[in-house]
Formats: structure tokens, C-alpha cells, sequence
């Protein structure tokens, strides 16, 4: 185990050696060197992550110990309370670290194509580096007080990368708006972990699970004269944290608006980091959340709200890159839906199944914005295929992966999660269902329009930038080509071990009554039956709908979207308004809070600070130095008169105090 240790510590170091490397050296490692260096840094981590899961599974095969759980060295002890920093090395862990490591190269090599012109580029290779060295500090944490550092890394990591490009107003406001929404979740995240302490007295995982069931009929008093269940309010306020993390309706507004960021921190915070996250954080509290069916319930009526209703407003968006992230919002419903029922294998096997093909979506995407010169309207794309056929190849290869085509790594993670949720005997469950089922359609819909308007039909691309359009160069297109061979073959060999077999062993827990992916492993007889049985299924047909709706509005009469548009005007309007979740985020929540910070302002700065305590004490002072002036006359019987009078007084104050 000594050994899984310094390889797992080797492989969390690696990257921030990288991002330490370029962000100071400067001029003395310069452009190249920066690359190089932090490329090396995410190379010698995946490296050493692969080399982790096979010690992993090597020891598992031998029916030895396989999970490692070791404190490297104590941070702060008081009293009974010790915190440490330490590694929790079990599968979970290894899969995320290879997700995160594999995607992170991938991004890493594409952005030297990428961010080639710009001014900052050694600033963004150590932005990505140090991202990916947080998520991986997230992912191995053993205690709470180590995920939450990984956790508030990310997300300041991410608030450097969205308003990467400061010059850009939006840009600044893009970033502010997600790192505000994300302390809103943190501060449930907190509350979460101090509820933990209180009810545990220590933060480390296993101490947690072990003590997990001993709290089933403990009660908080939240508010007065109301009980409420302990584990409950302990999932629900960790959940919080995991809604703006993986941006759960309603914490989901900073998502969208992140994709003024560069387009290959697009792909990392949405494909294989950030966002994933808060699934990983649910799946690692399994033991606590299956004690509290109230906050499953919870989780998976989010999930479908998310799944269904963000899916819905990709049909309605212009730009490419907005197009995919409203993809992300849906897919990461999906995940969470999945994580509602119990599911908590299934809702992993999405993340990493989605980490490719949707970091192969959003790179496919920045290819083509290099291509056209940082043009991202749709409607001013169309016939790309002639001229970028690997981005075109790869972007059809990534949309059928994240439509759940037969075969491809998508349909066997996200068909899994339909069927789990149809299994479930939760409240919850039949909405979800409904809007895993409906999101099929929604999500074929707006992918095919996104690859019938970027890459069919008819040319809508301005005149000057088609005459220099051509294919992305190698370092482009060869991630691109990288991430596509996992999202066609990494879900055929994984969907049996990791669904229905022991490869999670202990780190993912489910309780007999919620095993719901059991009666769906009855019926498995191996990935190519499962395939193959997927054609007669509602979700292919599903699908097949929506494909087939995008090539009839978008390629045989394109006239017709502008007829809906304006025979549904109210709904297109909806849509286009975002169900007016930024507006109230913006007007009420942003405005009412600076609404409050003027009036304390007005109220406690200016007028009770300000006037009256500084400058009103000036005031006061001078004057009562104007009256104590007016007795400065300068005759000498006036100040003889005063002494008598102040004699006089004294004397009279000694006689009352004496008798």
C-alpha cells in the first residue's frame, strides 16, 4: 500500500508542479516551455493514475485489500477532533482520477491550437493545470475538510478561467455570477459538514459511514417546536453544495454564461470537473443518503427537472457552445437522476461515458470556431462537412454517443438510468421517468439541429471567412480524434463489471430496497444482447423522432422554423427568457442584494458612520471649541471670576459627597 500511496501522491502533484512551472517562470520557460511543462505534469498524472487502478484491481483479483485509506500527516488536532490530510484511494476514486486525468491531457493538447495567438497563453496552461490538481485534491480527499479545499478550488480556478479574457465585460460578468451562485451552494456545503461535526465529532469518512445508521432516529430543531430527521437535513444541506457544483435548477444559471470563457475550459469544467463534481460528492455520501429516503426524493425531483426542462431551452439557442452546455445542464440531470434512485453506479458510469464524447462535443465545437475566426452563430454555418471533415466525422460520432445511439459508450450508460428509474418505487420516480423518456427526444432534437445546421444544407458562412475555411491543424483535431474512440467503445466493455458486477465493491452503498438496477442485471445477458435489444426500445424511437424532426426543419423545410417560432411565440419567448431564472436571479436575488447593500450603505456608512460618529464628532467639537471660545476675553476680573466660581463648586461637590 506504501507503494498505491506515493503513486497517488506522484499523480495529485504532478499537475500543480506544472501550473506552479508556468504561472512563475515566465520569461524563463516561456510560451513553449509552458506547454510543455504542464502537458508533461497532466501526462505523468494519467500515467501514474492508470498505474493506481491496475494496482487496484491487481490486489482485487488476488482477494487482498484493495481499498487504501492513510493520513499523509495531521493539519490541526483539538481535543478529540483531528483533521488530516489523506488519500481515500478505493474504485470510485481511481475511475474519476483516470476521467479527469484522460479529458485534462486531451484539453491540455488541444489548447495549444487553440489559444496560440492569445497574450495570456502561459496563464491559461496554469489555470488548466491547477484546475485539474484541485479536482484531483476533490477526488482523493479521505475527510470532508480536504474535499471542501478541492471543492472551493475548482471553483476559484473556474472564476479565473470564465473571465479568462477580462477585457470582456460579459466576461467579468460571467464569472462573478458563477462564483456567487456557487458560494450559495457552498454555504449549504458548509452547513452540511458542520451538521456532520456536531452529530459525529469528526470529519473523516469512514468515522462518518460507520456512525451513518446510529443516527436514523436522530432529530434536529431547525425551527422551534419542529423536528426534523438529522440525516435528512445532513443530505439535503450537502446536496445544496452539489446543486450549484453540477448546477442543479435553480443554483443552474452560471453554467450557460460560463461559456464566455475559452472554449477548452468549456470542455473541462463541463466534460470531466467542475460540474461532475457534486455527482461524485452524492456517490461518495451513498452511505448517508440511503439512510433518508426524503432526501432521495429530493435529489431525484431535481434531477428530472433539470433533465427535461434545460433540455428544452437547447432547442432555442444560436450559438454553438450554448447549444452543448444546455447538453450539459440535461445530461448532468440524467446523472443526478440516477443518483436519486439509487443508482449511484449508473450515475458514475454517465460521468465518464459523458466526459468523452461531451469534451469531444465542445472541442468539435471550438474547432469550428477556429475554422470560421471566432464565429459561434449557427446561423451563419452550414456545409462545413466539405471543408472540416474530421471535425464534422467526430462531431457526428460525439452527437450519437450523447443520443444513445445502440453501441455507442452513451446509449449504455444513459439507458441503464432510464431503466433504473422505471425500476424505482419512489414518489418521485414516475415524474422522472416521464422526463428521462421525454428528454431522449428533446436531447436527439436540438444535437441534430446543432449537426444539420453546423454541417449540412446549405453554406450561410460569410463570404470573407470562407475563402481561408479549411480543417483544424493536427494538434486539433488529433484530441478530437483521441476522445472519439472512447465514446464509441468504453461503454460495450465496462457496462457489465460496473453495473452489474462487484467493481465498485465498498465504495458505492445501496440498501437491499433500493437496489433498483437488480432487476435490470436479471435481464442482462452481455453488452451486444443489451445493444441489440436497445433497437426495440421506446428510447430509440424516441430518438429516431427527434432525428427525424431536426432533418425535416432543418433540412427539408427550413422555412418551418420560423412559422413555429411564430405560431408559439409565447413559448418560443419562455424559452428564449430562460424561464426567467436569470431575470429573478438578476433582479431579485443580485438586485435585491445591492438594493440592501445601498441602504446599509446610506443608512450605516454615510448617515451613522460618516455623520455621525466622525464627521458629527468634528461637529460636536468644534462647537463647543466656538462656545469655550466666547469665555476667552482676555480681562483678568472675568478669569478671577470663574475661579471663584469653579471654587465654590468644587467645595460644594466635597460637602455633598461628605455628608
Amino acid at each position: 500500500m506504501q507503494t498505491l500511496t506515493l503513486v497517488c501522491l506522484g499523480a495529485v502533484l504532478a499537475p500543480l508542479v506544472g501550473a506552479v512551472a508556468a504561472g512563475l517562470g515566465g520569461r524563463l520557460i516561456g510560451r513553449t516551455g509552458a506547454h510543455v511543462v504542464t502537458i508533461l505534469g497532466v501526462a505523468v498524472s494519467f500515467a501514474l493514475s492508470c498505474y493506481a487502478f491496475a494496482l487496484l484491481m491487481s490486489a482485487k483479483a488476488a482477494g487482498g485489500e484493495y481499498v487504501l485509506n492513510t493520513d499523509l500527516y495531521t493539519w490541526l488536532q483539538s481535543g478529540a477532533l483531528k483533521v488530516s490530510i489523506g488519500f481515500l484511494i478505493d474504485e470510485l476514486t481511481v475511475t474519476m482520477m483516470l476521467v479527469v486525468t484522460f479529458v485534462s491531457l486531451m484539453v491540455h493538447i488541444y489548447t495549444i491550437g487553440y489559444m496560440h495567438d492569445d497574450p495570456g497563453y502561459q496563464r491559461f496552461f496554469s489555470y488548466i493545470s491547477l484546475f485539474t490538481f484541485a479536482m484531483l485534491m476533490l477526488v482523493t480527499a479521505n475527510n470532508f475538510l480536504q474535499l471542501f479545499f478541492g471543492w472551493e478550488g475548482v471553483g476559484l480556478v473556474s472564476y479565473l478561467l470564465i473571465g479568462f479574457w477580462y477585457q470582456k465585460d460579459t466576461a467579468i460578468f460571467a464569472n462573478l455570477k458563477a462564483f456567487l451562485v456557487n458560494r450559495v451552494g457552498d454555504l449549504g456545503m458548509i452547513l452540511g459538514i458542520a451538521a456532520v461535526l456536531a452529530l459525529v465529532g469528526s470529519l473523516d469518512f469512514d468515522a462518518v459511514f460507520a456512525k451513518a445508521p446510529q443516527l436514523v432516529g436522530e432529530t434536529l430543531q431547525i425551527l422551534p417546536g419542529r423536528e426534523w430527521s438529522a440525516l435528512t437535513v445532513v443530505c439535503v444541506l450537502l446536496f445544496i453544495g452539489a446543486m450549484a457544483k453540477s448546477a442543479q435548477v435553480p443554483l443552474h444559471v452560471w453554467l450557460p454564461d460560463s461559456m464566455e470563457g475559452p472554449t477548452p475550459i468549456s470542455a473541462l469544467i463541463h466534460a470531466a470537473t467542475m460540474v461532475t463534481a457534486g455527482i461524485f460528492l452524492v456517490a461518495r455520501m451513498s452511505p448517508l443518503f440511503e439512510l433518508s429516503e426524503t432526501a432521495l426524493n429530493f435529489v431525484l425531483f431535481i434531477g428530472a427537472v433539470t433533465a427535461l426542462f434545460m433540455g428544452l431551452l437547447g432547442l432555442v439557442q444560436t450559438d454553438i457552445k450554448r447549444v452543448v452546455a444546455y447538453s450539459t445542464l440535461s445530461q448532468l440531470g440524467y446523472m443526478t437522476v440516477a443518483l436519486g434512485v439509487s443508482a449511484y453506479s449508473a450515475a458514475i458510469f454517465h460521468l465518464g461515458t459523458h466526459a468523452f464524447f461531451k469534451a469531444l462535443l465542445f472541442l468539435a465545437a471550438g474547432s469550428v470556431i477556429i475554422g470560421l475566426h471566432h464565429e459561434q452563430d449557427m446561423r451563419k454555418m452550414g456545409g462545413l462537412w466539405k471543408h472540416m471533415p474530421i471535425t464534422a466525422l467526430t462531431a457526428w460520432i460525439g452527437t450519437l454517443a450523447l443520443v444513445g445511439f445502440p453501441g455507442f459508450a452513451g446509449f449504455f450508460s444513459k439507458d441503464a438510468i432510464i431503466e433504473a428509474a422505471a425500476a424505482s418505487s419512489l414518489p418521485a420516480a414516475g415524474f422522472a421517468h416521464f422526463a428521462v423518456l421525454a428528454g431522449v427526444f428533446v436531447t436527439s432534437l436540438y444535437s441534430f439541429r446543432l449537426l444539420f445546421l453546423v454541417f449540412h444544407g446549405r453554406s450561410r458562412v460569410d463570404h470573407h471567412a470562407a475563402e481561408h475555411l479549411h480543417e483544424s491543424p493536427a494538434v486539433v483535431t488529433g484530441p478530437l480524434l483521441l476522445l472519439a474512440v472512447p465514446s464509441v467503445l468504453i461503454g460495450a466493455p465496462l457496462i457489465a463489471p460496473m453495473l452489474f458486477g462487484d467493481y465498485f465493491g465498498s465504495a458505492l452503498h445501496v440498501l437491499p430496497q433500493h437496489a433498483t438496477l437488480l432487476e435490470l442485471g436479471e435481464h442482462f445477458h452481455g453488452a451486444l444482447s443489451f445493444a441489440l435489444h436497445g433497437f426495440m426500445t421506446p428510447p430509440f424511437w424516441l430518438m429516431l423522432a427527434g432525428a427525424g424532426t431536426a432533418a425535416v426543419f432543418y433540412l427539408l423545410r427550413p422555412q418551418w422554423p420560423a412559422t413555429v417560432r411564430h405560431r408559439f411565440s409565447l413559448v418560443h419567448h419562455i424559452f428564449e427568457r430562460k424561464y426567467y431564472f436569470d431575470d429573478v436571479n438578476q433582479t431579485v436575488f443580485a438586485g435585491g442584494l445591492r438594493g440592501i447593500g445601498s441602504l446599509l450603505w446610506r443608512v450605516g456608512d454615510v448617515a451613522l458612520i460618516d455623520g455621525l460618529a466622525v464627521n458629527g464628532t468634528a461637529r460636536t467639537v468644534g462647537r463647543l471649541a466656538a462656545a469655550l471660545r466666547r469665555i476667552q476675553t482676555g480681562y483678568l476680573y472675568h478669569y478671577a471670576f470663574a475661579m471663584i466660581i469653579g471654587l465654590a463648586a468644587l467645595l460644594g461637590m466635597i460637602w455633598y459627597v461628605s455628608f
